[in-house]
């Protein structure tokens, strides 16, 4: 028996990058998953590894910031798996300034994917976990679902990143009172913050030249300095960035059984640099 077995996980933003490998690592560890990204395409290519792996997944296309998503999200899980397990919010980008340059669309774009959106998802979830958590007591069973947050070493404080960090933070803060909160519904909420994971909005950007992706609309720069990467590399402890695949395994802690008894709690998948206060 697999350690998620039937499970049903939800992972936003899991087309592409550390939402994808999360996607796999929970498939392939049981979980029926609902991918999740922007665009149809990505989403699909998930889907159809994780049935090709003898998986059972469908995609639910979209940005998270649309304020019918995420009834659509949780709907589509209830729909074709029959219920909510395991959520994970991953959705996210970056898209910096400093301060007294920032707008406000910056600003609210950025608030609304990281923090908003997760909102609104677990906002729309709980219907849904609540009347299974009271059929399951009544049963006398006990069943622990999962909550997995997505935060960032950017949590403390990062410059050029007001927007991105305060969001980083706030999550943490959602996740400290949903612990409380679900508790007695057998719901373990944690979160994981990251340091510098390799996905494409942290490649080294060539010679300066930037890099843009379209994300709602908008074109966004991505990637960093090939000098900071270098620096990040003399920085982390371990020597070098996570990979998407380690990145994956650390969210997947949060959702095993072994992980029941661990609610409120953030881990730090950093390869040793920082922590978040």
């Amino acid at each position: 028996m697999k350690n998620l077995q039937n499970k049903v996980a939800l992972v936003t933003g899991s087309g592409r990058g550390i939402g994808r490998a999360v996607a796999l690592k929970l498939a392939r560890h049981g979980a029926r998953v609902v991918v999740n990204d922007l665009d149809q395409a990505p989403a699909d290519e998930v889907v159809a590894q994780i049935r090709e792996e003898g998986g059972d997944a469908i995609a639910c296309v979209g940005s998270v910031t649309a304020v019918d998503f995420a009834e659509r999200f949780i709907k589509t899980a209830v729909d074709h798996f029959g219920g909510v397990d395991i959520i994970v919010n991953n959705a996210g980008y970056t898209w910096d300034n400093v301060i007294q340059k920032m707008s406000d669309e910056q600003w609210y774009a950025i608030i609304d994917c990281h923090l908003t959106a997760p909102f609104r998802i677990l906002r729309a979830a709980y219907p849904v976990i609540s009347a299974a958590a009271k059929t399951e007591a009544a049963e006398g069973r006990v069943v622990n679902r999962k909550v997995v947050n997505i935060s960032s070493l950017a949590a403390s404080g990062n410059p050029g990143q007001t927007n991105y960090s305060a969001g980083k933070a706030g999550i943490l803060g959602m996740t400290k009172t949903l612990a409380k909160e679900w508790g007695r519904h057998k719901v373990n909420v944690n979160a994981v913050a990251y340091g510098h994971i390799e996905t494409r909005l942290t490649e080294p950007v060539e010679g300066g030249a930037a890099k843009t992706v379209t994300i709602d609309g908008r074109e966004i720069k991505v990637g960093i300095s090939q000098q900071i990467v270098e620096q990040s590399k003399h920085m982390i402890p371990l020597g070098r960035p996570g990979t998407p695949e380690e990145a994956a395994d650390a969210v997947y802690l949060f959702c095993i059984p072994e992980s029941d008894y661990l609610s409120g709690q953030v881990l730090v998948c950093s390869g040793g640099l920082g922590s978040v206060n």
